[in-house]
């Protein structure tokens, strides 16, 4: 019945069912074959590229805003004094979830002859987690409450792993500043005891970031009551820049207070992540064009082929027009065909790259990514709706654009010339 209704009704796109179909075997069908695989390689490449360009940048995201503040109040070149004041006028503004005191200052760990440098947080245990994850992040010691002058540590898994550290172990922490004594300047020492380790998942913090209590940190580095700045936390992330801005302007008369948000302290970063997407993006689709203009072949030769099926339609009552959307059709087909196949195998892949690249790397005994190298260990994707519409409709679009050529030379096939000398 329906082979019927599309004879009846559709007697053009009846047709170029029947030439597209790879049954015959001819050089043409195995050009054919060979379009609707480029497509469908080509396809299915932008998808995974794409969603893996996607889950790294939400990864990446996701990571460094479980460490560093979605919004922070410094002060240029000094500490802030009055910061208490400043927290509750900030607190009742749209948007912000909760605050933190912290302070920021560097240090060296040292352990007999092994020193590394690292960034020491000073923090509030009691505060500190409603601005960040990182108590969902320790792997060792299960603790996140530091206690007031017992002068304890949690430290990253891979300075753990450097200095072969555990819970309990004692480490010295070197201040920037320095004592002065009758003897000369002497570094400010003090022994910490390790009270978890954490692992974030990125190098530049597992490696570089230790937190202690607030209040060990301002002794330490003799800083009094002041700190560094405050941690803001928000509600929704979409909205940073407008909550920044509105943070700004509840202390316009202030000196050197700056606000700061995750979108400007990594804006290159993710500036560039979305340069590399475009980027491919561009060279994939290059991949896609490709194939799809072999269609352009595929029709030409189709249309030398059919030379005396196009004259017996036309001399039948065939209008041009019919013969050109024939040749339109067979082109649609075969784009539609190797479109479907690209989006079903690239969305297939991009579901389930997380178990797909652990099993290349075991098979082959290589690494990836490499977490003291790439911001990441783990091979992210993050597919979208939308990735897979414009891919879908960009690869329809370039296979259409292949047909016209054909279709218009098809279409002016004169059937006395062609039947000439069948």
């Amino acid at each position: 019945m329906i082979i019927n209704f599309l004879k009846n009704n559709f007697y053009e796109f009846w047709i170029a069912l029947r030439y597209t179909r790879l049954k015959s075997r001819n050089f043409i069908s195995f050009i054919s074959l060979t379009s609707i695989i480029g497509i469908t390689l080509g396809v299915t490449a932008l998808i995974v590229v794409l969603s893996v360009m996607n889950g790294f940048k939400a990864e990446l995201q996701s990571k460094i805003l479980s460490v560093a503040s979605d919004i922070e109040v410094v002060k240029i070149g000094t500490n802030l004094k009055d910061w208490r004041q400043l927290k509750l006028n900030l607190k009742d503004l749209e948007n912000i979830a909760a605050i933190a005191p912290f302070t920021n200052n560097q240090a060296m760990l040292s352990l007999g002859k092994y020193n590394r440098g690292v960034i020491v947080r000073g923090i509030d245990p009691s505060l500190e987690p409603k601005v960040s994850d990182l108590n969902l992040k320790i792997k060792e010691g299960g603790e996140f409450n530091l206690i007031r002058n017992n002068y304890e540590i949690l430290i990253g898994s891979d300075i753990a792993r450097y200095f072969g550290l555990s819970v309990g172990d004692k480490i010295s922490l070197i201040s920037s500043q320095a004592n002065y004594s009758p003897v000369g300047m002497l570094p400010r020492l003090k022994q910490f005891k390790i009270k978890g380790i954490f692992e974030v998942g990125m190098y530049e913090y597992d490696a570089g970031l230790v937190l202690i209590h607030l209040n060990d940190a301002q002794t330490l580095f003799q800083m009094n009551s002041l700190i560094s700045g405050l941690r803001v936390k928000l509600h929704d992330l979409n909205q940073t820049r407008k909550t920044a801005s509105l943070i700004s302007g509840t202390f316009e008369n202030s000196d050197n207070l700056v606000v700061t948000d995750w979108t400007r302290q990594h804006a290159n970063l993710f500036a560039a992540i979305q340069m590399e997407k475009k980027v491919m993006f561009i060279i994939l689709t290059l991949i896609v064009a490709v194939a799809a203009f072999n269609i352009v072949s595929t029709l030409v030769m189709g249309v030398t082929e059919k030379r005396s099926d196009i004259a017996i339609l036309r001399t039948l009552g065939a209008t041009k027009k019919s013969i050109l959307f024939i040749f339109i059709w067979q082109g649609i087909l075969i784009g539609i065909v190797g479109t479907f196949l690209g989006i079903l195998l690239g969305t297939s892949i991009s579901l389930n790259i997380d178990v797909i690249v652990p099993f290349i790397e075991g098979l082959f005994g290589v690494q990836f990514l490499s977490k003291d190298i790439y911001y990441i260990s783990a091979l992210p994707s993050k597919l979208l709706l939308s990735d897979v519409i414009f891919i879908g409709s960009m690869s329809l679009f370039l296979s259409i654009i292949a047909t016209i050529y054909p279709s218009i030379r098809a279409s002016r096939i004169d059937p006395a010339t062609a039947l000439k000398y069948e």
